[in-house]
């Protein structure tokens, strides 16, 4: 309900988006490996020593025990083992001292596949029925198997240039033009191989104002790729 902001005013959009957006983004999702993020976290405890489930009785190793003992790569890790919504914008009112009758929030919510549905029927059970949820663009999660004919290529194209490299698939929190390749039927894998500084926090500065990566890296990958290019 609209008003004058000098007014004791329980209807108040801003105070009611505020707590739901509040509770969204401090959400705690669990988490859910699929097949490739298993392999993701059994291969990096392999090569990281990580430690096992907080039991502490030599089980399953503890996933996000796994990506912090990747270092800066952590944050990125972490992201592909559990659904993330992510507050990225709010917008309401027009002048100070008037309650506006409408708030809105844009919400970053990255599910894990197969889960499109079940998510947004959690925001809304989080949120509440008062809040109405607007899709401003709704896309597939997309998981295609670590094997195949192009994969030996690309492991043995990296062994070519690095040997005795492991190789570790991943899942992906960022967008790929493959999700419209699969609906064709074609299975396609991000490949983009760049040898980077341990300390170097390439996967933090995605979307950042120096974004860069380093040219020896860049060279290397420029190597990898011509070289499958030739050969698969």
């Amino acid at each position: 309900t609209a008003g004058h902001g000098s007014r004791v005013h329980p209807d108040n959009a801003v105070t009611r988006l505020a707590e739901a957006v509040a509770t969204l983004g401090r959400t705690d999702w669990p988490i859910e490996l699929t097949d490739t993020t298993r392999q993701t976290v059994d291969a990096l405890a392999a090569l990281c020593g990580a430690a096992s489930d907080s039991a502490g009785d030599g089980g399953a190793p503890d996933p996000d025990a796994v990506a912090a003992a990747t270092g800066p790569a952590a944050g990125f890790l972490r992201s592909t083992f559990r659904t993330t919504t992510n507050p990225t914008g709010l917008e309401a009112g027009y002048k100070h001292n008037v309650i506006p009758d409408a708030a809105s929030a844009a919400i970053d919510v990255r599910t894990l596949p197969g889960q499109e549905d079940l998510v947004l029927a959690e925001i809304q059970r989080i949120v509440g029925d008062d809040i109405v949820i607007d899709i401003a663009h709704r896309d597939i999660g997309l998981e295609v198997p670590f094997s195949g004919d192009l994969v030996e290529a690309m492991v043995a194209a990296l062994g070519r240039h690095d040997p005795g490299v492991p190789v570790v698939p991943y899942l992906m929190g960022g967008g790929t033009d493959n999700k419209a390749l699969a609906e064709l039927g074609i299975a396609g894998y991000g490949f983009a191989p760049l040898r980077l500084p341990d300390d170097l926090d390439f996967t933090g500065m995605f979307h950042g104002v120096d974004e860069r990566v380093p040219i020896d890296a860049l060279v290397f990958g420029q190597r990898v790729l011509t070289d499958l290019l030739r050969t698969y």
